[in-house]
């Protein structure tokens, strides 16, 4: 029987953990679990790199199209449901491997989630029209004001951190960083984890570059177009504020051509992958291996088939 309850695969953006995956798959018993915040909602294909219908006949993948573009998705239930793939995985005697790059996900299943305040609906739109009215830095700022442990640790650029920093200090008047203090620990679980960490920045982004690219040649502007047409389409959702969709969304409302929604979708790409890696440097837990070096790639599939094998 293997130490191990699961294995975790984190990385930045492009850095090829899917395919690495994919191809542990082809050697071992596993089953995947996505740790993508934007693969779990339908409609979000092409732009969250969604494995397609062929790929996930072939190897059962968990926690994809499990909400719709309209409804959030907190932490808390992805630990929770991440939690129940897992056991059921491991009740088929097979070895779940947790894929993706929402470290926030694999932070809060490592190490717990703190029992923050119900998100308010009311108190979310109120930030909504203040953002749309001075922009989110502007939001940024406030929250420098009633939290600076919490606005030190969130990008002026991360939206959907910042409206639940201040939708829980406006909710329960303490700030969100007291809260996360208090987090309980995680259920009792045991994890092998690894991070592909490319060596070479520049590498890692232009395969950024062309993934976007090639995301636009198979239709990504059409599925934000399908998505805007919704009748319970939501600007201010959750699932609109992703990496590409934001940009792309905002030139079909005319605020910018094509060409610069591309350019900002990409450096937006670039710096999700910088807070990506970011996450995982902090944290010296995480083995890490270089996804660009071929020979280490299958060094990797090699030793995790062999931790794969056992456990059943």
């Amino acid at each position: 029987m293997s130490e191990f309850d699961a294995i975790l695969l984190a990385g930045p953006t492009a850095s090829g953990k899917s395919d690495l995956a994919l191809a542990l798959a082809a050697r071992a018993p596993i089953e995947i679990v996505s740790v993508d915040s934007s693969q779990v909602y339908r409609g979000l294909d092409i732009g969250s790199a969604k494995p397609d219908a062929e790929v996930r006949a072939r190897v059962p993948h968990h926690l994809i199209d499990i909400r719709e573009p309209s409804q959030t998705y907190s932490a808390g239930e992805f630990v929770a449901e991440a939690t129940s793939a897992i056991e059921g995985i491991r009740s088929r005697g097979r070895m779940p491997v947790l894929v993706g790059g929402t470290m926030l996900y694999f932070n809060s299943l490592v190490y717990g989630i703190a029992a923050l305040p119900m998100a308010d609906p009311a108190v979310r739109a109120r930030i909504d029209a203040r953002a749309r009215a001075v922009g989110w830095s502007a939001l940024h700022g406030e929250l420098a004001r009633v939290d600076p442990e919490a606005a030190a640790r969130i990008h002026p650029n991360d939206p959907q951190r910042i409206q639940r920093a201040l939708e829980v200090f406006e909710v329960s008047g303490q700030p969100i960083s007291t809260w996360q203090r208090e987090t309980s620990p995680a259920k009792g679980l045991r994890f092998r984890r690894e991070a592909l960490v490319p060596a070479d920045r520049a590498r890692l982004h232009e395969r950024i570059e062309r993934r976007f690219l090639n995301m636009m040649s198979a239709g990504f502007v059409e599925e934000v177009e399908k998505l805007r047409a919704r009748p319970d389409f939501d600007l201010c959702a959750t699932a609109m504020r992703a990496v590409g969709y934001r940009q792309l969304s905002a030139h079909l409302a005319g605020e910018y051509e094509l060409d610069e929604a591309i350019r900002r979708a990409i450096a937006a790409s670039r710096q999700l992958a910088k807070r990506q890696l970011t996450w995982i440097r902090a944290d010296s837990d995480w083995r890490v291996w270089d996804p660009v070096d071929p020979k280490e790639c299958e060094r990797w599939v090699v030793e995790m088939s062999y931790v794969c094998q056992t456990a059943g």
